[in-house]
């Protein structure tokens, strides 16, 4: 059976790695020259189940409304005359209920516990070489108010079997020592020792080679601008070739798995899922000084910003900006992440050598991915993994592949049928 999987980010290439696995004759389509071009360019680094923690909560309302007015916001709403940005803040809004939040950390966990594990285990099988280091992810707080937030979601992600429990300064310390460093003051922490760090830009690239070698085949600079839908089935997929010309490419299956643009497809379908795009801001630093860089993964939640060492790169990532399509560097913002990594890891960096870059991550309401067949009957989906991509991004490809194949699939989740 011939499968067009729409997208060659990490989780398209891993989505045609289980997919050839599973026996389907596989093509990846994407509009790139080549693989991982977009938001798993640059990703955050981190591969963290501890971080599997939705943004919709009790709290994000008041977070939403405050970036409104103020550029500093981890989180900055700009509204527009879009009716899918107002349909997916109502959407959101709604994901903020206290039992909503509950259901949907349960989900982000257990994916991101069996994703986790299946990216160590796949990248040890092909030998893949992706700056992994299984060293553990450590969260700082500053305030008496986060930490105490971060108190009550501990205690819903020890029921879930994830081993968390907050930490004095003097253990942050302990785990991390150059954060004696900081200019911050930190209050406390928790840590998690089983996840990791990893770059998922040279893991898709030799995955997407292990793939090729395998008999995927790979069509790039070939754009997806329609899907033909006719008797409840696409019939073809319309697209703009290197050439420029347009054509109609036929296969039995489709999966979408186009990252932040994969709402415009599945609109275009009459499928309005609540997906909108969420842009991520990323600022590499040269590491001047490696004893002073950080060992294990660090994670700020309240500027919503990871610190990761990859090589002889400090990796900063994070915020969100809901404001459309739009990828243009806020300079005010890279700047206020110059600031935070001067005041958290100074000593190992040149600060004003940053070099920055902005992505857009395709985010449901309630940060929990779109895995399963539409009501489309031979069109799937994989998208909407937020902030969690790069984590989420080996194992949810593995469950759409046992679902197109008709296996069990390894875990309960709220796939969609």
């Amino acid at each position: 059976m011939k499968v067009a999987v729409i997208g060659a980010g990490s989780v398209g290439v891993a989505t045609a790695w289980w997919l050839h696995q599973a026996g389907f004759e596989v093509t990846v389509i994407d509009r790139q020259s080549q693989v991982a071009q977009d938001s798993t360019r640059l990703g955050g680094g981190l591969i963290s189940v501890g971080q599997a923690r939705p943004w919709a909560r009790p709290s994000a309302p008041w977070q939403l409304f405050t970036g409104l007015f103020q550029d500093h916001a981890p989180i900055m709403f700009r509204p527009r005359i879009d009716p899918r940005q107002w349909s997916w803040g109502a959407a959101f809004l709604w994901q903020c209920l206290p039992t909503k939040t509950y259901h949907n950390i349960l989900n982000m966990v257990r994916l991101a516990e069996y994703s986790k594990n299946l990216t160590h285990q796949l990248g040890s099988d092909l030998g893949i070489e992706f700056q992994y280091r299984p060293c553990g992810v450590l969260s700082l707080y500053r305030h008496h108010k986060d930490l105490a937030q971060a108190e009550h979601t501990l205690d819903r992600l020890r029921d879930l079997g994830i081993d968390r429990r907050l930490l004095t300064p003097a253990e942050v310390m302990a785990i991390e020592p150059t954060l004696e460093h900081s200019e911050t003051p930190i209050i406390g922490g928790d840590y998690t020792s089983q996840d990791a760090v990893g770059d998922a830009y040279l893991f898709t690239h030799q995955l997407a080679q292990h793939a090729r070698d395998a008999g995927v085949r790979f069509l790039y600079q070939t754009t997806v601008t329609r899907l033909l839908c006719q008797h409840g089935a696409v019939q073809g997929l319309e697209v703009i070739t290197a050439d420029g010309d347009y054509e109609s490419l036929h296969f039995d299956q489709h999966v979408i798995a186009l990252g932040s643009e994969s709402g415009l497809l599945l609109h275009q379908a009459g499928l309005p899922y609540h997906l909108y795009p969420v842009k991520g801001y990323t600022a590499l630093f040269d590491l001047t000084d490696l004893d002073q860089a950080p060992e294990v993964g660090v994670y700020d939640p309240a500027l919503r910003l990871s610190f990761a060492r990859l090589g002889n790169q400090l990796r900063v990532s994070g915020f969100a900006e809901l404001s459309g399509f739009n990828r243009t560097l806020n300079d005010y913002r890279c700047q206020l992440i110059v600031d935070h990594a001067r005041r958290h890891f100074g000593a190992c960096i040149d600060p004003q050598q940053g070099r920055f870059w902005a992505g857009l991550r395709s985010a449901t309401p309630a940060n929990v991915p779109l895995i399963g067949r539409t009501a489309i009957k031979n069109l799937y989906v994989n998208t909407g993994h937020s902030n969690l991509g790069w984590t989420m991004s080996v194992g949810s490809p593995k469950l759409l592949a046992d679902v197109m194949a008709m296996q069990p699939p390894e875990l309960d989740f709220p796939y969609l049928r």
